[in-house]
């Protein structure tokens, strides 16, 4: 039992001794305001600018996350690509198109995936109701499957049917902002609109693309007609396609078949590459989290550097203090006091200083990531300082104290007692 009160007796006494040298320092700050403030300038400025870019970026990431997600993380798009080696290297992109005969027993041959839906591009188009017009319409001919797999909700009428699919029904889905245009009625249900030279009767409203800070395909005009009213009208499709596996955790199995499907149906031979590109929105999700990652740790090892320069300050001002201070230390070495004590005392102090530094660096990056999330149109309203950065930046502001404190400490503890009383 003897050896715990001996540990509870050293705990106190440097508990005591902390709260000492932490008193002190915060008076040696208060008692030289301007020239604490002016020191710890380089840490505050430092902490609030590393917070606020890592602040931003977090908001950025969490946004393009938010629009990766709204589609599911068990989203697979399938698609045409040119190898870069192999017999089909140099074949031209219509060789290499996906047909309709390629997804052919597709999904009897892949029990991962729970359905998928074929898309094709069918230009863009000037849309006109009676004397009024809509331009540059982004016209898809669409499988019923690829809206319910990208989350499409139809929010008037009804969505394309498998019956508007097989018989190549003349209808289609518009957005609002087409009907707006085209001055419908809010309930334009059964009208007929011109696509071009052709006439389509509108079955219902789609709701508008989600925001992408990327592009601005949330401010296109789109519209959706049957995928087999559009081979019928251009011909020979270039199809792309979307994919849902059973859950987020089979999608990796579904990866796999659709892999070895498409080269049997495609006829590519053993050791050859791929002419098609299968991805999942999981691959993609953890490609951007790392890539996220080194941006946010570089730009804020970057900014970090400002930190660094507040630690020179912290180290000139801390030499100033041991000049000034050297009677005092002489006087404590005298009545018994240890180089380690006087080395320790000096180090708390440089670390306060940087750690109230810090702490004001903390209240500057939050006031910025506020002005930042509220610029119009910089699409950064989800920017927050994590957690994470506010221990990361009072652990580097307290990495600079220790470091660049550490020299003037050794050198309060070296000082000869009798030439520190002697000093002027």
């Amino acid at each position: 039992m003897n050896w715990i009160k001996v540990l509870l007796g050293m705990v106190v006494r440097f508990v005591r001794f902390l709260y000492q040298s932490v008193y002190l320092a915060l008076g040696q700050i208060w008692a030289n305001k301007t020239r604490s403030v002016l020191t710890m300038l380089g840490i505050i400025i430092g902490v609030a600018s590393v917070t606020a870019v890592i602040a931003a970026l977090t908001g950025l990431k969490a946004r393009v996350l938010t629009q990766i997600e709204s589609f599911g993380t068990n989203t697979i798009f399938i698609s045409m690509h040119e190898p870069d080696s192999g017999p089909m290297q140099h074949a031209s992109g219509w060789d290499l198109r996906l047909k309709p005969q390629h997804f052919e027993g597709l999904l009897e041959h892949c029990p991962s995936v729970e359905r998928y839906g074929c898309q094709t591009w069918g230009g863009r188009h000037v849309v006109s109701y009676r004397d009024r017009t809509a331009e540059e319409v982004r016209v898809y001919g669409t499988e019923p499957a690829v809206l319910q797999i990208e989350g499409r909700e139809v929010t008037l009428g009804r969505p394309l049917s498998v019956m508007d699919e097989m018989q190549a029904r003349h209808v289609c889905l518009i957005d609002p902002k087409i009907r707006d245009q085209l001055r419908l009625k809010r309930d334009c249900i059964g009208q007929s609109i011109l696509v071009g030279h052709n006439r389509f009767i509108i079955v219902g409203l789609i709701e508008p693309r989600p925001q992408n800070p990327f592009d601005d395909s949330s401010s296109r005009l789109e519209m959706f007609i049957p995928f087999r009213t559009n081979v019928k009208l251009q011909g020979e499709p270039w199809i792309w396609a979307s994919a849902e596996s059973v859950s987020a955790e089979a999608s990796a199995d579904a990866l796999a078949e659709l892999r070895f499907f498409f080269r049997r149906t495609r006829h590519i031979r053993p050791g050859d590459p791929d002419t098609f590109r299968v991805e999942s929105l999981e691959n993609e999700l953890k490609k951007f989290n790392e890539i996220a990652m080194v941006v946010t740790l570089v730009a804020g090892g970057i900014v970090g550097v400002s930190l660094l320069v507040g630690g020179v300050g912290i180290m000139n001002i801390m030499l100033v203090s041991v000049s000034e201070r050297t009677r005092e230390i002489g006087l404590r070495k005298a009545v018994g006091a240890r180089r380690s004590a006087i080395l320790t005392q000096f180090l708390i102090e440089s670390v306060v200083l940087c750690f109230v530094g810090g702490l004001i660096g903390i209240g500057g990056g939050q006031l910025l990531t506020m002005a930042i999330s509220n610029i119009p149109n910089a699409k950064l309203d989800m920017a927050h300082i994590p957690m994470w950065a506010v221990g990361l930046s009072f652990a580097f502001a307290g990495s600079v104290g220790i470091f660049f404190g550490m020299f003037p400490a050794i050198k309060a503890a070296r000082l000869d007692p009798i030439e520190a009383l002697r000093h002027e």
